[in-house]
């Protein structure tokens, strides 16, 4: 596994602070807000001085019932190149939901929402990591969510969720300690149990953020300081292995810059404090919570358990048949290892060969140039294929390369300009955005009976190459054993539960049966309240312009308005319907509202001057 070190969050704000810092190792900067042909320039000398950057997606939507956007995917894929980054990450979570699979108006959620842990949004989301795989040119690294609310019937815990996913598609993990915590407060969830069932050989690297607590509910706010929770999950999760790399999120309320550096030492810190305890634990012939105790190991195994080196946990080396089947860290039953594995299949997760299943960002020249050579053409992963290509997911067959040239236009490519907060913020304007301010109901998203395949609906004949791989992969064909492709009925049912849970939070539908209400209104005045700060952020003339009447105004606007395409035309939309009723009252700033309006609803800007005084006046009434 490729070492990143100690890294931070680039954001504009901290550029220059970013830059000055010692020890930073590498940054990690949200995809959507860099444009590929104009990188700014702080990334650019960080990248002349050696420094690595990676992408980080917020828009994909891999959880959500539609198959991958091509533009979007073709988006991360040029920034990942642009920027010369081992690899690029993403989030398990849907980020909208509607559309045609549905048959109901396209609603976005601006934010990363939990996907249920059924075996139904598995198979989902596996599919669309093959497909997001296929269409990258570095490997692909996931990152859990964090969540205000439960999806009723899960049939997983996370860390079974999680080390299935590995087990079939060959992903990495981008594992955030933080949002554990936040699962933990919110949902009662167990962070010591999610890390014993980790594959942590797939860890890429790990988040840690800070948030708070209100009224018994954690907000994963990216913009407080790391709490002690938060450090003691991530000294727990390097008693189990060294993580590659670590990184400190913050992405406002920007403290001076000895703060930040004072995190980074207790990041730091807290790492180290984690490797001593498994150092400790080794020599007794038990590592921390998770340890021998937890994989069943002897004493002669022991070395092989949370204190082990990744590298021998990866491959089992020095273990017997028991030792081997607890290099996952989990039997089946925890969503561990496959049960007809064999133990060096089981403890690679995807019976790839050690030095491709220990590879993470700096993947070896052998599994690079198995991404990089496979296509359709050549027959992708076919179901005698060599580990390495079949880990990476390398080649998609006919059927899929067919369903990905037939995305739905309506879900758009983002734009290099996505908001600064980036929280799955897409920028796409489509008729469906329109459509979706009236609302839909659960009783809209019953799926039609007549979706066509390039409205999501996936065919039931999946392609060769994922076929062969599937049925004929036996205990040595890995990872993708057992990833037969979701049919279209299994999209459907997702699709419609993820419509209903999204429009009763961002259209004032009825909260589907089985949610916790309470949480469910929590969560739908944290998007509401999020939403308008974003607004706020991508139009900073609307703050301006309404003065203390913006922050009411937006929430009456999104109570009753859904947002159906991204942050920029969603400003656009509030601006419009403020003028159409007459907002606001005083005469002056009614008209520098509507030529803010006017300079950016036509297909062009209007006249440089023009443009020049409107924002004079803006800059005027700020100072």
């Amino acid at each position: 596994m490729r070492r990143l070190g100690t890294g931070i969050g680039w954001r504009p704000e901290i550029a220059d602070t970013v830059e000055r810092m010692p020890g930073v190792d590498w940054v990690e900067v949200v995809a959507e807000n860099v444009c590929p042909g104009h990188l700014p320039p702080s990334l650019l000398r960080l990248r002349e001085r050696g420094v690595t950057v990676i992408p980080h997606g917020v828009s994909l939507g891999l959880g959500g019932a539609d198959r991958p956007d091509e533009g979007r995917l073709t988006a991360l894929a040029e920034r990942a190149e642009a920027l010369g980054s081992p690899l690029a990450t993403e989030h398990i979570a849907f980020v909208r939901a509607g559309g045609p699979l549905t048959a109901s108006p396209r609603l976005e959620a601006g934010h990363l929402l939990p996907v249920p842990r059924t075996r139904d949004a598995l198979d989902v989301l596996c599919e669309n990591v093959r497909i997001a795989q296929d269409a990258l040119p570095v490997p692909l690294a996931l990152e859990n969510v964090a969540a205000l609310f439960s999806w009723p019937g899960e049939e997983l815990t996370e860390g079974q969720f999680l080390s299935e996913l590995v087990e079939r598609t060959g992903v990495r993990l981008l594992i955030d300690v933080a949002n554990l915590h936040t699962n933990h407060v919110n949902r009662g969830e167990d962070p010591a149990e999610a890390l014993a069932a980790l594959p942590v050989e797939a860890i890429a690297y790990v988040h840690v953020a800070g948030g708070f607590e209100r009224d018994g509910v954690w907000h994963d706010s990216h913009a407080h300081a790391v709490p002690r929770p938060v450090i003691d999950i991530l000294t727990d999760l390097a008693s189990h292995t060294e993580p590659p790399g670590v990184l400190l999120e913050r992405d406002e309320n920007f403290p001076e810059p000895a703060e930040l550096e004072q995190e980074l030492k207790l990041i730091g810190d807290a790492v180290a404090a984690g490797r001593e305890r498994a150092d400790g634990g080794a020599g007794a012939g038990a590592g921390s919570a998770g340890g021998a105790a937890r994989t069943g190991a002897g004493p002669a195994n022991g070395a092989t358990g949370a204190g082990a080196d990744p590298a021998n946990r990866a491959t089992g080396a020095g273990a017997g048949p028991a030792g081997g089947a607890t290099g996952a860290g989990a039997d089946p039953a925890n969503g561990g290892a496959s049960a007809g594995a064999d133990p060096a299949s089981r403890a690679t997760g995807a019976g790839a060969s050690p030095a491709n299943r220990a590879t993470g960002a700096g993947a070896d020249p052998a599994e690079e140039a198995a991404r990089a050579g496979a296509d359709p053409a050549n027959g992708g992963a076919s179901s005698d294929a060599s580990p390495a290509s079949r880990a990476t997911g390398a080649g998609a067959g006919p059927a899929e390369e067919a369903a990905r040239a037939g995305a739905d236009p309506a879900n758009g490519a983002a734009s290099a300009g996505a908001d600064p907060a980036g929280e799955a913020a897409s920028t796409d304007a489509s008729p469906a955005g329109e459509a979706a301010r009236a609302g839909a109901s659960p009783a809209n998203g019953a799926a039609s009976s007549d979706a066509s395949p390039a409205n999501g609906a996936a065919s039931s004949d999946a392609s060769p190459a994922r076929g062969a791989a599937s049925a004929g992969a036996g205990p040595a064909g890995g990872g993708v054993a057992g990833a037969a492709r979701a049919d279209a009925g299994v999209r459907e049912r997702l699709g419609v539960a993820q419509a209903a849970v999204l429009s009763s939070l961002v259209a004032g539908t009825p909260v589907p049966e089985g949610f916790d209400r309470v949480r469910m209104g929590v969560q739908a005045r944290a998007l509401a309240a999020k939403r308008a700060d974003v607004v706020a952020k991508v139009a900073p003339e609307l703050p301006v312009i309404l003065g203390e009447r913006y922050r009411v105004a937006f929430l009456e606007y999104a109570r009753e308005r859904p947002m159906g395409a991204g942050y920029r035309r969603d400003a656009l939309d509030f601006a419009g319907h403020l003028l159409r009723a007459g907002s606001p009252q005083d005469t002056a700033a009614r008209r520098e509202l509507r030529e803010w309006w006017l300079d950016r609803a036509g297909p062009a800007p209007r006249s440089e001057a023009r443009m020049a005084r409107a924002v004079r006046r803006v800059l005027l009434r700020r100072g």
